[in-house]
């Protein structure tokens, strides 16, 4: 497997031959272009400088930790290593911690043999694109300058952040903890054996919920594949269906993705986790707020256009990554944003996805509607989305065949074209989006209708278009 680098970090598989998946060289020499960039920003003078190191609980997480902080240290930096902690957590102990930059060990919903570095800035949010390729070509130019001996760096361990970051969201105006501990409510929640298994106990603990953890145990032996879709959540589902519980909750296993299952154990839907918080945040700031505005990327749910729309409030759409997001949120001054991906973004707590965020919104929600889950999610319009993909010929010029899509629809009065990420073209009842993928030779086509039959048949209606190019 070729070792992934991108804007975001690098990500690969453990194990094999020096150059082809993530080892402890490639380790190490980004983890050096990292910190050598954080010495050159504004706020990264050497001298005690700190970096905050989290990870998730895959197999390969302490190798990976130590490699890390050791780096860390020969480059003069105090190392905050807040051990097995979630993405939101380490984020947030970023900010807290005053520190000038944050390394998250994680490979987020890849499956066991994966892992991956994550970079933050001082305010503990993903890097630019502008940043992350300069990381990128440090690394590449290996332009490296270790500290001297009297200047090594060192690692303090501080065991107290996963607390805080559920004391925050206990803190959170919106989460109303007495509304949900007069509910009473039983959760089972699937934590997929990682770092989930740790801290939402600790949350159903301070919010009065009975709870069953399923793959509880943070070992990073996954139970299933870690991606929270309905076809690997069976066992969770099942476990629904035999009653006495009033919410399912799966995370994936860095704990900031979050999808819900009904009391009667069927999905909620994952694109409609952001859409609920969303409709419950938007719900009370109503009356608060001259402007209501939401944001979520361009392959998400347009139901998050229409709740927001409900409450006389403007969307807006940003392309694909989170950083883009978050960018587009601080642009238009959004109360909440996020992914269709079941990635929640709250701005009072943090710029980054967060589940348990979510989960304290969504459990808030509940209180207050005094409503079931299955209740909950018939308020909302039942988008379906088809996802679709194109595998391309070598040699593709794909930015030449997106262009041509975009111009098809150019004079189209019915439809709306948005290039800022692929092209999305929006019908007045629904839309297909075609973007190309960063890793792999292929064009996601994504579409959604009110019925998954129009939805398919609109995706494979500019698929051939695509194949009519090629």
């Amino acid at each position: 497997m070729t070792l992934i680098k991108s804007i975001s970090g690098i990500r690969g598989t453990i194990g094999g031959r020096t150059g082809d998946t993530l080892n402890p060289l490639d380790i190490v020499k980004f983890t050096t272009a990292y910190a050598t960039f954080i010495k050159k920003a504004p706020s990264g003078a050497v001298g005690g400088a700190k970096i905050v190191v989290g990870r998730d609980g895959r197999i390969s997480g302490p190798m990976v930790r130590d490699v890390v902080c050791g780096t860390l240290v020969g480059m003069g930096y105090e190392v905050i290593d807040i051990g097995l902690a979630t993405t939101p957590t380490t984020e947030l102990a970023v900010r807290w911690h005053h520190a000038q930059g944050g390394i998250i060990i994680t490979a987020s919903h890849n499956p066991t043999q994966w892992n991956a570095l994550k970079l933050l800035n001082s305010e503990g949010e993903f890097l630019t694109a502008e940043e992350g390729a300069e990381v990128l070509r440090i690394a590449e130019a290996e332009d490296f300058d270790y500290a001297p001996v009297e200047q090594l760096g060192r690692v303090i361990t501080d065991d107290t952040m996963n607390q805080r970051h559920v004391e925050s969201v206990l803190g959170l105006r919106l989460c109303d903890v007495e509304a949900i501990r007069r509910r009473h409510f039983r959760v089972c929640a699937d934590t997929i054996n990682s770092v989930g298994g740790i801290i939402l106990p600790q949350l159903f603990q301070a919010l009065g919920v009975e709870y069953e953890i399923l793959n509880g145990e943070c070992n990073g032996h996954f139970a299933h594949n870690p991606e929270p879709l309905e076809k690997n959540l069976q066992g969770i589902m099942e476990r629904m269906r035999q009653g006495g519980f009033d919410l399912g909750i799966v995370v994936d296993p860095d704990v900031d993705r979050l999808a819900f299952i009904c009391e009667d154990g069927r999905m909620f839907g994952e694109e409609y986790t952001l859409v609920s918080v969303a409709d419950y945040v938007l719900s009370e700031e109503f009356t608060l707020h001259s402007s209501l505005n939401t944001v979520s990327n361009l392959s998400s749910t347009r139901a998050l256009r229409d709740v927001t729309e409900r409450y006389g409030g403007h969307y807006a759409a940003a392309a694909v990554g989170e950083v883009n997001v978050t960018t587009k949120m601080k642009e238009v001054g959004a109360v909440i944003g996020g992914e269709g991906n079941g990635g929640v973004i709250y701005p009072e707590s943090h710029y980054g996805r967060d589940a348990l965020v979510g989960i304290g919104l969504f459990l808030s929600s509940l209180a207050h509607k005094g409503c079931t889950a299955s209740e909950l999610r018939r308020t909302f319009p039942d988008y379906q989305i088809a996802k679709n993909r194109i595998d391309l010929t070598p040699g593709t010029d794909v930015d030449a065949i997106l262009a041509r899509v975009k111009q098809m629809f150019a004079d189209d009065p019915e439809a709306q074209v948005n290039d800022i990420d692929g092209v999305k073209i929006d019908f007045p009842g629904s839309w297909v989006h075609l973007r190309k993928s960063n890793t792999e030779p292929i064009i996601r086509v994504y579409s959604e209708a009110l019925d998954m039959a129009e939805a398919d048949a609109l995706g494979k209606r500019l698929m051939q278009v695509v194949y009519d190019m090629q």
